[in-house]
């Protein structure tokens, strides 16, 4: 069975899905509206499976927190897989180019790929797509849009010495 609810956040709604065990997707408002009609009718409205999540979420939005522990699960390729991993290895408040991740998965050439699989990635904040910028420093694609990207961060930025 697959379970969603919506939480409300500084950043707008967000849509968690879970398994009942796992949490399965974070998608931002943008998001929310391609997943949503479906799930109504296909999928189970449980808050109640995600009061642990909410409340990681909502210490993080409160900069009490900055490292999430969260049964995740993620269904993607090997190479999405790997790229996500190396996401959750990125510290807070730091950030990364998607070649410095194509270099370390030892695929110097894979920046694109490593790119489309960051954008693939499921569970956003959480697993911390947002910290990933182009090689030059800019801000590139967010699948939650580039003004959220901005926003997370400059909270986690602002606040790393609290930590």
């Amino acid at each position: 069975m697959h379970y969603y609810t919506i939480m409300e956040s500084p950043i707008d709604p967000l849509l968690l899905t879970g398994d009942g065990e796992h949490l399965t997707g974070l998608y931002m408002d943008t998001q929310i509206q391609e997943f949503l009609p479906d799930m109504k009718e296909k999928w189970k409205h449980d808050p109640a499976l995600f009061t642990e999540t909410i409340t990681q979420l909502k210490a993080y939005f409160a900069r009490e927190l900055c490292q999430f522990d969260l049964p995740l699960k993620t269904s993607g390729t090997a190479f999405q897989e790997t790229v996500w991993q190396l996401l959750s290895t990125i510290p807070y408040g730091e950030t990364v180019s998607y070649k410095s991740i194509a270099e370390r998965m030892h695929a110097p050439k894979a920046t694109r790929a490593v790119g489309l699989a960051n954008g693939q990635n499921p569970i956003s904040i959480i697993i911390p797509c947002h910290r990933v910028i182009g090689a030059s420093g800019k801000l590139t694609g967010y699948g939650g849009g580039l003004h959220r990207k901005r926003w997370l961060l400059a909270h986690e930025v602002r606040h790393d010495t609290l930590f």
